[in-house]
């Protein structure tokens, strides 16, 4: 219990700090002029996702800075992982060219642009996440006024009632870029990811200490939001098992950090302590693309029609 309290103080000094030095940052700029190289009003233009009177209305993500739920459809989406299976991919065009782009985190597309395309219309962040976003706010945060932002975490970190570490600090950055569309999660439609992965896997997720993935929460999402996903970086559930699978890195913009099946292996078999089930979540997510229209690219792969029953989780 010390030691959660000591990371939440961490966390709150370290998040303020940077949530005032960008409050600094912007009241000596003045005003909030993109460098010109950047092209920074055409890429909010291109960014901009569908709403419109017709859009759906989803009320598991409000927004902090009216409490409103989001609007947000698109006929066509882009979601773009993380993996290093991305590098020399060159499906950057591709992507661009799609009417909503999903990113997760704070992968970025400066310097990646040719792999991963350079448009974003929706980023879906892990609490864990948002230091690195605020340190890398030129890019993620700055160029960004189109895209929607969706934060998820512990409800704890996301409590509106002022005691909400990662909350309070989202609220203080909405202020500083009024302009910027962050939602939130709320509680009771994280309860509801939490049932599904249940539904989906035979297994509680807490009983079981699975912490859902990012990647979880961002095709579960792009579900509600579009009518065709086209996915890219993303392995089939038996990619790593094969002794001659390629190795690549976890994130490809890391390229000298943790080997991709090798942190996917290590989460599912872990039993102590709170692991991430990737290749569990991945057998979920070829059995929704037997009955959702799901594309997997870069690799191509296609689920195999022999199933629709209960995900056995390998944990």
């Amino acid at each position: 219990m010390k030691t959660l309290v000591r990371h939440g103080i961490a966390v709150f000094f370290a998040l303020s700090t940077m949530c005032t030095s960008l409050l600094i940052m912007y009241s000596s700029m003045g005003s909030e002029k993109a460098p010109s190289h950047l092209h920074g009003a055409q890429i909010r233009k291109e960014n901009s996702p569908k709403e419109s009177l017709s859009s759906p209305v989803l009320d598991g993500y409000i927004s902090v800075s009216d409490h409103k739920p989001l609007k947000m459809h698109c006929d066509t989406c882009a979601l773009v992982t993380s993996s290093g299976h991305l590098l020399g991919s060159k499906q950057g065009n591709k992507i661009d060219q799609t009417e909503c782009v999903i990113r997760m985190n704070d992968a970025p597309t400066r310097g990646y642009g040719q792999d991963v395309g350079n448009k974003t219309s929706l980023r879906v962040i892990a609490h864990s996440s948002i230091q690195r976003i605020l340190r890398n706010r030129n890019e993620l945060l700055n160029m960004s006024e189109g895209t929607v932002f969706i934060f998820w975490g512990p409800s704890n970190y996301m409590r509106r009632d002022g005691k909400g570490l990662i909350y309070n600090n989202l609220q203080l950055i909405n202020k500083i870029l009024p302009r910027l569309k962050i939602h939130i999660i709320t509680r009771h439609k994280m309860l509801q990811f939490d049932e599904l992965f249940k539904k989906e896997t035979g297994k509680d997720r807490k009983i079981s200490n699975t912490w859902l993935s990012t990647g979880w929460f961002t095709m579960s999402i792009a579900l509600e939001l579009c009518d065709r996903i086209n996915v890219y970086g993303m392995v089939p559930p038996d990619f790593c098992r094969a002794p001659n699978h390629t190795s690549v890195p976890y994130h490809y913009y890391e390229p000298l950090g943790p080997e991709e099946c090798t942190m996917y292996i290590s989460h599912e078999r872990g039993r102590k302590g709170s692991h991430h089930r990737f290749i569990t979540e991945k057998k979920v997510f070829a059995n929704w693309a037997r009955t959702f229209n799901i594309v997997f690219f870069q690799p191509d792969w296609k689920p195999e029609l022999n199933s629709g029953k209960l995900i056995k989780p390998m944990f």
